[in-house]
């Protein structure tokens, strides 16, 4: 199993994106899988959750971190982030792979994305793959995941400020795998991020109606507004699975091995992954 760091470039705009490669020890007619992460993490993400390990036993996975994430270059303008751009991110690594067509699991940022390259960049979707994700966000959204003016905490670009904060909001400490992954980000880039999707008007419902694609909703029952935003896309997606992870919130469902272990059963059943 491959996983050596790379970088692509985003054509758009000559952003440098950092993705990882891990190959199946036996090749499978199976399309590859990409894995976005979510705000503030970054690619190391899905394999401290088990993601890559449990996925790439049948197939290529692809990670990668987002622009203002991870080791890919982090621009502080707001217009730097903008939904488009994020697309264009993977696209360029699917590209710099040489892959024509993927599916595409996101988890809550990297669900909108998925969501806007699947109406985007149809060609390129395998399937749809959203987990705690939604078509488009909602003003506010940032400050409901993490706390009241996280925004501003990250603008004072002390990622410690915004841990010690997030920290004092719950009441407990933050995992130490989520906290390292967030040390590894820029934090003014992440609140020139944030302040952009803000307003972004994502994806229609109407839209929805017009992908063709295999949907796979993921969310976790103590995450209400995720939820709603699931149930909502599921009644106008016209070929999607939404399964519900008992006791798992926002920013717990990834750790679940439940929704491990629907995304392996989604991807079988759709693209089995038959030997070469």
């Amino acid at each position: 199993m491959s996983a050596a760091a790379r970088h692509a470039v985003n054509a758009i705009d000559q952003a440098r994106i950092a993705y990882r490669v891990f190959e199946t020890e036996t090749p499978s007619s199976a399309a590859p899988l990409v894995l976005v992460h979510g705000t503030a993490l970054s690619q190391a993400i899905w394999r401290g959750a088990g993601w890559t390990r449990a996925l790439s036993a049948d197939r290529t996975v692809i990670t990668l971190d987002l622009r203002g994430h991870g080791r890919s270059d982090r621009p502080h303008a707001e217009s730097a982030y903008t939904m488009p751009l994020f697309a264009a991110d993977v696209l360029a690594v699917l590209d710099a792979c040489e892959v024509p067509r993927a599916h595409i699991a996101g988890y809550s940022l990297g669900g909108r994305v998925a969501f806007h390259l699947t109406q985007s960049a149809p060609e390129r979707m395998a399937s749809l793959i959203s987990v705690a994700g939604a078509p488009k966000n909602v003003q506010g959204a940032f400050d409901r995941v993490f706390f009241p003016g996280v925004i501003d905490a990250l603008g004072t670009g002390d990622i410690e400020v915004f841990l010690a904060r997030w920290q004092l909001h719950t009441g407990h400490p933050v995992a130490a795998v989520t906290a390292d992954a967030f040390r590894a980000n820029d934090a003014r880039a992440l609140a020139a991020y944030m302040r952009a999707g803000d307003v972004d008007g994502g994806v229609s419902l109407h839209d929805l109606a017009h992908f063709t694609q295999p949907a796979l909703l993921l969310v976790g029952s103590q995450d209400s507004e995720r939820m709603h935003a699931a149930e909502l896309a599921a009644a106008h997606l016209p070929d999607a699975r939404l399964v519900v992870i008992d006791d798992a919130t926002h920013s717990s469902v990834i750790w679940q091995p439940a929704a491990r272990d629907a995304v392996l059963g989604f991807l079988t059943d759709i693209d089995p992954p038959l030997a070469q």
